[in-house]
């Protein structure tokens, strides 16, 4: 009897070392999944000869009951067919384009007077289409452009030369107001009609100088003839090309031809910009989200999405920038890393639209569902920290002191990523002579979870210590005698690097500038350290209180308190008259406190 394994190991030794497309069909001759290959023998086979780190990747491989190959001419065949069979088969296994709306088309009808609109289905019957547009509000400003330069038709007559001729048709109130020259009636020429379609298809393809150039030509030939009307309208159509050319994203007039694809990439998803560009302008731009299933590098996702953009937009483009470099080969196309110059900034746009479109759509997750943007930051931060557990709660040390004096600690609770100010806790060093940071940072640490624990409190998931080995060495010597060691997670963080430390590590991890995790940590860091220098300036003032009245000969402790009491600061009691003073602490320390502040001196 042929076992799964038999079947798949006679599948892996009969497959060619050549370039083509493999599916994996499950139990139930469902495909889950399917891949492009330079060499299928080499791609198909490292799928069971080596150890998969991703979980989702085995979950794939045990699922793969059978498996079959379509052999192509060149890679470039393999990737076209690849894209489409992931969309007509969408595959559970393959990253998917979260994005199935019907963008809208500039249509130029194949017919007698072509007319000119916007649509969302694109019928094959030899008409020219633009686009598509990411928004209708793009469409609707070309069209009122085109409207404004071109006395176009907008009803749907069949203007067959014999209808014309035989006069079927009268004169609308479009041509009344001057929006049409009448061709229903045979008052405008095909030929005429034909040159304002062909200056729209310059407009439409971004050939705005071209069309700038011709009317221009255009200008001159009028006024040369003294037809000084016409030289004025031509004169106006050119001002309002020019303006809308001033309002799209020109970049360079030396940049024709060329496209922009750039990923930001990240853990179940990442976030495509692609730019065309032609005549120095940006005629196109778009950002999609795709949904990713087997941790797809950037270049799994340029392979995928390329295509799939430039056969949507009709891209002509052979030049193709990009940020980072790619080992991917596509016929006919040339991947360029711009360091400097106007593609550079091209390609820097293109990585902000990335990075705006990921923003906008967290922050309409936050408010549309606050407990998934918190799951998913949580999840973010067990995922980088290495944690067993979801991190609802996180708490975070720093000790602050000056000069040696005044020693303190803060302690910051934050709970699902959000601060939980009524828990933080501030801490003045009791058992520790001098300025000795780890020898406070074992003291508070110690403190903080004997109480916890003695409380019957929950523990944090995660214990975060503002400081390098050194501090992280003197917190985990308190978790050894409060015996949680282990049962804990804790990591320091140092100031100049972020760089992360874990217990036994030798040497930190650097956790990426730009991950949400890092920036809770963050957060917390500088909360800390807020809320303990507050703590610290408030005992620092209040030690500079005590120092300067209780020098005064015959000010004891409990004048003291009953001046700060009643006047606030040193300041309030140096301001206070010598009748507000008597009636506090009586008329004779009156006098002394009075005499020191105003006389020069002590009594």
């Amino acid at each position: 009897m042929t076992t799964k394994g038999d079947n798949i190991n006679l599948k892996l030794r009969s497959l060619p070392n050549k370039p083509g497309v493999y599916q994996f069909y499950d139990k139930s001759g469902t495909i889950i999944y399917v891949g492009k290959a330079k060499d299928l023998k080499k791609r198909v086979t490292s799928y069971f000869t080596k150890q998969n780190e991703n979980g989702k990747t085995r979950m794939l491989v045990s699922k793969i009951n059978d498996i079959k190959y379509i052999i192509v001419d060149s890679e470039l065949d393999a990737l076209l067919l690849e894209n489409n069979l992931i969309k007509e088969h969408q595959p559970k296994y393959n990253i998917q384009l979260k994005d199935d709306k019907t963008y809208p088309w500039i249509c130029i009808k194949k017919e007698p007077f072509p007319r000119v609109f916007s649509t969302r289905r694109l019928i094959k019957d030899g008409s020219k289409y633009y686009g598509p547009y990411p928004s209708v509000y793009v469409i609707n400003t070309l069209l009122e452009l085109i409207r404004e330069l071109y006395p176009l038709r907008s009803c749907s007559l069949n203007l067959a030369e014999n209808k014309i001729n035989e006069g079927k048709y009268k004169v609308c109130l479009e041509y009344h107001i001057g929006n049409c020259l009448g061709p229903c009636v045979g008052k405008e020429s095909a030929e005429n009609y034909d040159r304002y379609i062909l200056e729209i298809e310059h407009i439409l393809k971004g050939n705005l100088n071209q069309v700038i150039k011709v009317l221009k030509a255009q200008m001159q030939t009028a006024a040369a003839a003294l037809e000084f009307e016409k030289a004025g309208e031509l004169k106006e159509k050119i001002s309002t090309i020019e303006r809308f050319q001033s309002k799209s994203a020109v970049v360079s007039s030396s940049i024709d031809k060329v496209d922009v694809i750039t990923v930001l990439n990240e853990d179940k998803v990442a976030y495509v910009n692609y730019l065309v560009i032609s005549n120095g302008a940006i005629v196109h731009g778009i950002t999609v989200e795709v949904s990713k299933k087997l941790e797809e590098s950037s270049e799994d996702i340029i392979g995928f999405v390329l295509p799939e953009l430039r056969d949507r937009y009709n891209s002509p483009s052979k030049e193709i920038l990009i940020s980072e470099p790619i080992n991917l080969e596509m016929e006919g196309l040339n991947f360029f890393v711009p360091q400097r110059g106007d593609k550079r900034s091209l390609v820097e746009l293109s990585v902000r639209n990335t990075k705006y479109f990921r923003m906008e759509k967290l922050k309409k997750e936050k408010i549309v569902n606050p407990e998934k943007h918190t799951e998913r930051i949580l999840e973010q931060i067990r995922k980088d920290f290495r944690l067993d557990d979801l991190p609802h709660h996180i708490e975070c040390f720093d000790n602050s002191n000056f000069q040696g004096t005044n020693a303190v600690a803060a302690c910051v609770v934050f709970k699902d990523a959000k601060p939980s100010k009524k828990d933080y806790r501030h801490f003045n060093i009791k058992t520790v002579e001098g300025p000795d940071d780890f020898a406070s940072m074992e003291e508070v640490v110690y403190r903080r979870y004997k109480r916890l624990i003695d409380e019957g409190q929950s523990l944090p998931q995660l214990i975060v210590i503002d400081g390098g080995k050194g501090q992280l060495s003197s917190a985990l010597k308190a978790l050894d005698k409060l015996e949680i060691r282990g049962k804990v997670a804790i990591v320091g963080i140092a100031k100049k690097l972020e760089e992360i430390f874990y217990p036994g590590d030798t040497l930190p991890i650097y956790i990426d500038k730009r991950s949400e995790s890092l920036k809770v940590i963050q957060f917390m860091r500088n909360e800390a350290h807020r809320f303990g220098i507050t703590h610290h300036r408030n005992k620092r003032s209040k030690n500079a209180l005590i120092s300067e009245l209780t020098q005064i000969n015959g000010i004891g402790e409990k004048t003291f308190e009953e001046l700060i009491k009643t006047f606030k600061s040193v300041n309030g009691v140096k301001k206070a008259s010598m009748d507000d003073l008597s009636a506090c602490i009586g008329q004779a320390k009156a006098k002394i406190i009075h005499r020191y502040f105003h006389g020069g001196g002590s009594a």
